[in-house]
């Protein structure tokens, strides 16, 4: 008997011994190694770059994980609290491991017949996400969590441990941190969340994807519920701060954010040139902040503009033919495909959309449209502009006279809502047409460089191609005023004398004759320097071109600011050598600034997450130009808006100068202008090159885009005209001869010129026979 006894001690010691070494010995092979949570002293996570525009608004973010940091003081209690009343209540008294929470989310959890709570607490979270990433659930696993959870709650406090935590838990949608949760979700920093939207971010930190409140907002609502009664059992809330936030309207985003609509091509600008700079781990993790030159209101002003000329310039174009047709059944029945919206907006008074065509009237001149389960009218007077355009001639000048020439039962079309009724039909429509064409807009602040407004396209979802600073087109007599500019400095005036007349040069490597045009086709003979740019004509410019050189040209261009390639022959003259936009914009500067260039500025200054200053830009300048050449070439853009090819920009009805211009075939039209605060350049034309229609030029098709840009930003601004320099005489001539003005002129006019180079005989009378006395030929090319 006492043997057995003594062989089932040895028994029992010998398993104990055996448990208790296994156990040490597992113990010791899973607490090795165990991360340093030092690190967590450091904590540094990849968060938000920021981007703001020049008023302070948020216009873009940047992030792997969108996280941005918020200190603990930050946050409301009441938000706390929330977060502690769902997730670990007694995490105050516990030392990293709750057991009596376990238990207790376990009777829960039973009662309730699924997981209402976890057993994890908010140290354990803290260990998961920050110290051991592998999601695996082993035992090992958990014994490590536990560990290291005992560890951090010796090492830390508690507040440190909320700051990690509530900074670094996963809310959805890709946010991290309850920050970042509450500007999206909500709109709103975290300090200003209120104890009903508290209680909803805390119910996301279960399952977000659950329990999303954009996608799932019954349920976000139910889990909602839930945590405000965990709030009113830890005894957070009382019953009538808990029926309060219960009855607390919910306002929740309803689209994710929305920043990149704002300036998206300038954005996209901003993006790459961070990247570029500072690498994508600086950009998408570095929590950097930036702050740009955009204006928002400038910016929305170029956008629309942009959206009303190339809508015009399509009308014009003539109307295509519906992409789609199918065959039509029934009287007003329609069979698939349906139509499409253009637009996620619902169908108010100027929503575009599309449409099917199921009846057109050509007794009545009306197209019956079905738009969902909406009908509507659309009438002949609001579709004339859809003349059919003549493959052959590409163009047509007569006005639609019948929709059933254009329009047919069961075509897909676009139209736009113009009035809205209660009875039959329930719309009235007007035909729209999505533009092929496509513009750019550039603005610049004359005396800072600072970019106020980009556009690059008609619409950057569809198109990420930046048109005003990734396209290289040519910008035709929007080159001009650098060449009149370079002559001006070479001995001509505004009064010089040259002779419009054919011109044949050979061009090129293969030296073939070339034979240049003015637009009209026409000669004009002697004509004053001034005429040449203010009419544009082709001629003039080449001779000009001529007699000053053509390297010396190009030279005078890179002062300006033009590093683009320059073609060095005669051509050069009527802008043949491709350029951006932005280069073409800030050469005009250099007019606008008294013969400064200025360098277009698109960042004022970057700061990085610990408040360092990484760069910042301040307006720079450098000397280009005389200034006296600066003005005399603004005095004559000046009279190109009051005289000549810009007359459209005279409706801006104040002091303004610019210049268009148009290529060969019409492939191209420009115009560039200023006034004495803003340059701001246009370019239109269709990406693969092909020739718009007739009369499309820069003064028809970009003139009027850069019109409605100009009087919206400057509506409220004062009237400032343009000062003239010391060095600069104002002399009345005549404008066809170019002499001082006498009693025998018809036409004169005001003409700057440099102080000394002004004219000092007056025009004879025109039939004094004698041409010699009164024109300066300072050049005759006859060839």
């Amino acid at each position: 008997m006492k043997k057995c006894i003594k062989i089932g001690l040895f028994l029992i010691l010998f398993f104990t011994l055996l448990i208790a070494s296994t156990g040490i010995a597992l113990w010791y092979l899973w607490s090795s190694n165990l991360p340093y949570i030092g690190s967590l002293k450091n904590y540094n996570p990849p968060i938000i770059t920021k981007v703001f525009a020049d008023d302070g608004q948020i216009i873009g973010k940047f992030s792997d994980e969108k996280r941005v940091l918020v200190p603990l003081d930050k946050i409301p209690t009441h938000t706390i609290n929330a977060f502690i009343a769902v997730e670990d209540a007694r995490f105050f008294q516990h030392k990293g491991i709750d057991f009596l929470g376990i238990v207790r989310a376990l009777f829960k959890n039973i009662k309730a017949r699924r997981i209402e709570q976890g057993g994890s607490t908010i140290t354990q979270q803290v260990t998961k996400s920050l110290l051991l990433k592998n999601p695996a659930r082993t035992y090992k696993r958990k014994m490590r969590e536990a560990l290291l959870s005992l560890q951090i709650e010796k090492e830390f406090s508690k507040n440190k441990i909320l700051y990690l935590y509530l900074n670094q838990i996963y809310m959805g949608h890709g946010l991290y941190g309850i920050e970042a949760a509450s500007e999206v979700y909500f709109g709103k920093d975290i300090r200003e969340l209120n104890t009903a939207e508290s209680a909803l971010l805390a119910g996301l930190a279960q399952a977000p994807s659950r329990d999303d409140p954009i996608k799932h907002f019954n349920r976000a609502k139910l889990r909602q519920k839930y945590v405000l009664e965990r709030m009113k059992d830890e005894g957070f809330l009382n019953d009538k701060q808990f029926k309060e936030a219960l009855k607390t309207k919910l306002t929740i985003k309803a689209e994710k954010e929305q920043y990149s609509k704002k300036a998206p091509y300038f954005l996209e600008h901003i993006r790459q040139r961070i990247e570029r700079k500072y690498g994508r781990h600086l950009l998408y993790k570095g929590g950097l902040k930036v702050y740009t030159t955009v204006n928002l209101k400038m910016q929305e002003a170029a956008k629309k503009a942009i959206k009303k000329g190339l809508y015009e310039l399509d009308k014009r174009e003539g109307f295509r033919s519906p992409t789609r047709r199918f065959i039509f059944s029934g009287e007003e029945t329609l069979n698939e495909p349906k139509s499409e919206r253009l637009s996620k907006s619902p169908l108010e008074i100027g929503t575009i959309t599309q449409g099917t065509v199921i009846k057109v009237d050509s007794i009545n001149k009306e197209t019956l449209v079905q738009i969902e389960d909406k009908k509507g009218i659309l009438p002949l007077s609001n579709m004339k502009w859809a003349r059919m355009v003549d493959p052959e001639k590409a163009y047509f000048e007569s006005k639609l006279q019948d929709p059933a020439d254009v329009l047919t039962p069961g075509d897909i079309i676009t139209v736009k809502i113009i009035k809205k009724s209660k009875d039959f039909p329930e719309l009235i429509l007007s035909l729209e047409q999505t533009p092929e064409a496509q513009a750019a807009l550039l603005c610049l602040e004359a005396k800072t460089g600072y970019v106020k407004a980009m556009v690059g396209g008609l619409d950057f979802s569809k198109s990420q191609f930046n048109r005003a600073t990734q396209a290289r087109r040519q910008p035709g007599s929007a080159f001009k005023p650098i060449i009149y500019a370079a002559a001006l400095d070479n001995g001509l005036t505004p009064s010089s004398i040259i002779i419009d007349a054919p011109f044949i040069s050979p061009i090129g490597e293969e030296e073939k004759l070339w034979k240049p045009k003015n637009y009209k086709e026409k000669f004009y003979g002697p004509t004053p320097f001034r005429t040449g740019l203010i009419k544009s004509r082709n001629i003039m410019t080449i001779k000009i071109l001529k007699k000053i050189g053509v390297k010396h040209a190009i030279d005078y261009a890179r002062q300006m600011g033009i590093d683009s390639p320059l073609s060095a022959d005669l051509s050069l003259a009527l802008g043949s050598s491709g350029l951006s936009l932005v280069k073409l914009t800030k050469a005009y500067s250099v007019f606008a600034n008294g013969g400064m260039l200025v360098k277009p500025i698109y960042v004022t200054k970057i700061i990085d997450r610990n408040g360092k200053v990484l760069e910042e830009n301040q307006p720079s300048f450098s000397e280009s130009i005389p200034q006296e050449t600066a003005y005399v070439i603004t005095d004559l853009l000046k009279a190109v808006v009051t005289e000549g090819t810009g007359w459209r920009a005279k409706a801006l009805s104040r002091p303004v100068a610019g210049k268009t211009g148009t290529t060969n075939d019409l492939r191209d039209a420009w115009f560039i202008g200023f006034n004495p605060t803003l340059v701001t350049g246009v370019w239109v034309g269709y990406d693969d090159n092909r020739q718009m229609g007739k009369g499309e030029t820069g003064s028809r098709a970009a003139c009027p885009i850069w019109l409605y840009f100009m009087r919206e930003v400057l509506k409220e601004e004062p009237i400032i005209p343009f000062q003239y320099p010391e060095g600069v005489v104002i002399t009345k001539i005549d404008a066809k001869t170019g002499l001082l003005a006498s009693l025998s002129s018809q036409k004169t006019c005001f003409q700057a010129f440099k102080k000394g180079t002004e004219p000092t005989r007056y025009s004879p009378k025109p039939d004094s026979g004698k041409p010699g006395e009164f024109f300066q030929l300072d050049m005759d090319y006859s060839n």
